[in-house]
């Protein structure tokens, strides 16, 4: 392990831990209406939209209003998103007189980036305009994670034994208090470090060798910023991260992978502070962080390792650098593309599809568990999913009704609970199998064995995870999975969303209970270990017979020395 692999994790690690606890205080500042320092650039903006909307900063819903009004919101931005793409060709801003994108790309495409999924079947400097780019999908990228914040911050309130709060005045706050500030700050810096952002036409250059090249050019650095800080993923351009243009050095490959987990690590300590339980907060963050770094060693040990075919020809000591950029090394390489996993961001800096099959252990991982911090206010929901459940399993080990946060877990909460678990999988191994056992699907496969399994796999688990980000190998493009990941994404989005609002709102009308010597304790390392323990056995119940068959089953294969041709 090399000095700068050691200083780019320390920098990455250290400075979301440092930032964790000032940047949830604010966030718990601003979303309980105490004082800020943007009160005074922002209150009247918000104030007018508040007036447009009908509602004031103490307005309330429940938890159907609440999620119809999430749900209601996202569908009409999806539609104006599939309207305008249809019609890009007439729209101004389009220097490269690029065309309108047929129907089953611009539902896919809207449905990706209404759902904060961003997964792209197509190259954006090959076919989206300027205004595309910036007016439609780059307005999905600041309002769609702001709502999956506000659904978060509802669930936090309805635990903490607060009304669930209204859902407009929420999605308000995040925007203006939290990503556009801070989308500000790391476009100029990003600015600053390289990134070009201009409306200019492409550049058309003449090169050394006497050939001509197009040089894709635009809106970047703003892109960058909010990509990163809304967990969105999407690329600018289809090389997203990995091309120079947009993270050109190793600074800015740092300042992304700080950006993707700025906020949601601060929303776990935010979650203390709601419910007045700050060490049960840096239990959860020990628990996702311990599971951070388990998928960081995952990626960056066997990579360094090298591969075995190449080992046994007597080339042993030599990374598997195939698809990594030299600029940022194994140790940058690892820590971002961690960071895209755990925060569900899905952009990449390196090819996933080059990545050894042990390593990309570490991407399921990320995307089946759905809650290494993952993105803001969802992450955090699902991670309190997996406390519910796990505090469910203890109570039946010790037969005693199971209590959280002074309220009981019974009935209603569990069913609600585990519908919202079980439907992550169920859109993951159903859609899997339906692109196995249909011509339609395996059309897609480019690659023969496991290793084409896994491209499928991949692409559904992003899809339903929210992730986006994609193996090179799999025709997204074709109809069959602009139709299928579109409804993955959509749906598992939205329903594990409103079920766990539900449960908010259920625990929010119980009596609390007084705390007991039979009551066990969440912020404790036994309690950590013990919902650790959940997670991994939940999940690899769920999903290892799969991961044989694909991503192991490739492994053993390759170290045996075969391949698929």
């Amino acid at each position: 392990m090399t000095v700068s692999t050691v200083a780019t994790w320390v920098v990455v690690i250290g400075g979301l831990l440092l930032l964790c606890k000032p940047v949830g205080i604010y966030l718990y500042r601003v979303f309980t209406f105490q004082p800020t320092l943007l009160d005074r650039p922002m209150k009247p903006l918000e104030n007018g939209i508040f007036r447009v909307l009908h509602v004031t900063r103490d307005s309330n819903m429940s938890a159907v209003e609440y999620g119809v009004a999430f749900v209601l919101t996202n569908l009409v931005w999806g539609i104006m998103a599939y309207t305008l793409l249809r019609i890009q060709g007439i729209l101004p801003f389009n220097p490269e007189h690029f065309g309108n994108l047929n129907a089953g790309l611009s539902f896919n495409t809207a449905a990706s980036f209404v759902t904060n999924t961003n997964w792209q079947a197509y190259s954006g400097e090959n076919t989206m305009s300027y205004f595309s780019q910036f007016a439609v999908l780059q307005f999905l990228q600041f309002v769609t994670p702001a709502s999956g914040a506000a659904a978060g911050l509802a669930f936090v309130r309805g635990l903490s034994g607060r009304q669930l709060g209204n859902f407009f005045v929420d999605l308000t706050l995040v925007l203006t208090r939290v990503l556009l500030p801070l989308a500000v700050l790391f476009g100029l810096a990003f600015v600053a470090l390289g990134v070009p952002d201009t409306l200019a036409p492409y550049l058309h250059v003449h090169t050394l060798a006497g050939q001509s090249q197009v040089i894709p050019r635009g809106p970047i650095a703003g892109w960058e910023a909010i990509e990163h800080l809304g967990q969105n993923g999407g690329g600018f351009t289809g090389a997203n991260s990995a091309n120079p243009l947009e993270n050109p050095s190793a600074l800015t490959n740092i300042l992304q992978s700080l950006a993707m987990g700025l906020v949601p690590v601060a929303f776990f300590y935010m979650f203390g502070l709601f419910t007045g339980k700050k060490r049960l907060a840096w239990t959860l963050i020990a628990v996702a962080g311990t599971l951070f770094l388990t998928m960081l060693a995952m990626i960056y040990f066997p990579e360094s390792a090298g591969n075995p075919i190449v080992n046994a020809l007597g080339l042993s000591g030599h990374a598997n650098m195939v698809g990594k950029e030299l600029r940022f090394g194994m140790g940058g390489t690892s820590i971002f593309e961690t960071s895209t996993m755990a925060f569900t961001t899905g952009s990449v800096a390196s090819a996933q599809d080059s990545f050894l099959p042990i390593s990309s252990l570490a991407f399921f991982l990320g995307m089946f568990l759905n809650m290494v911090f993952g993105g803001k206010g969802v992450g955090l929901l699902n991670m309190l999913m997996f406390v519910i459940l796990t505090i469910f399993l203890m109570g039946l080990m010790v037969g005693r009704t199971p209590e959280f946060l002074g309220k009981k877990i019974e009935a209603k909460e569990v069913s609600l609970t585990s519908v919202a678990f079980l439907l992550h999988p169920l859109l993951i191994l159903v859609g899997s199998a339906l692109a196995v056992a249909t011509p339609a699907g395996l059309a897609g496969v480019f690659n023969p064995g496991p290793h084409g399994l896994s491209e499928i796999l991949y692409g559904f688990t992003s899809g339903a995870a929210n992730n986006g980000s994609a193996m090179g190998g799999l025709g997204a493009s074709l109809p069959f999975y602009e139709l299928a990941i579109g409804i993955v994404m959509i749906i598992g989005r939205y329903a594990s969303v409103v079920a766990m609002l539900l449960v908010g709102e259920s625990l929010l009308h119980k009596k609390a209970v007084p705390q007991t010597s039979g009551t066990m304790r969440t912020d404790t390392p036994l309690f950590w270990g013990v919902l650790l323990g959940s997670i991994v056995i939940l999940n690899a119940l769920t999903f290892f017979p799969v991961m044989a068959l694909g991503p192991l089953a490739e492994h053993y294969l390759l170290v045996a020395h075969h391949v698929f041709g």
